[in-house]
């Protein structure tokens, strides 16, 4: 890839992921995936991983790191993960500009 990150992280979303991990094991790292399924054909998938892979995208931000591999970066190209407290809740938010659709709740889209 070339030396831009191909993901960005916005700074409500790295301390948002401070808060969470807190909660975690120490060393704990968020993952972001991308799998198939959900209503619009691909979904976005959050956990936590002590371990990273030798092909994961490492992204740090404000002290913390979130962890994409390989086949979902590829997905995730030109990405923001961003955090959102609105009316109807707070979660992560995904700005995806290569999603040609996306579900109401933002966590399926389709390429």
């Amino acid at each position: 890839m070339d030396g831009a990150l191909p993901v960005t992280v916005s700074a409500r979303a790295a301390a948002e992921i401070a808060k969470v991990l807190k909660e975690e094991a120490p060393g704990s790292m968020l993952r972001v995936s991308v799998s198939g399924g959900g209503c619009a054909g691909y979904q976005y998938g959050f956990s936590f991983d002590k371990d990273a892979a030798p092909d994961d995208l490492r992204i740090e931000r404000d002290g913390v790191t979130v962890l994409i591999d390989e086949v979902s970066a590829s997905f995730l190209k030109g990405s923001e993960l961003d955090y959102v407290d609105e009316l109807i809740g707070a979660s992560f938010q995904i700005r995806n500009p290569n999603a040609k659709s996306s579900c109401g709740c933002g966590t399926s889209f389709s390429v």
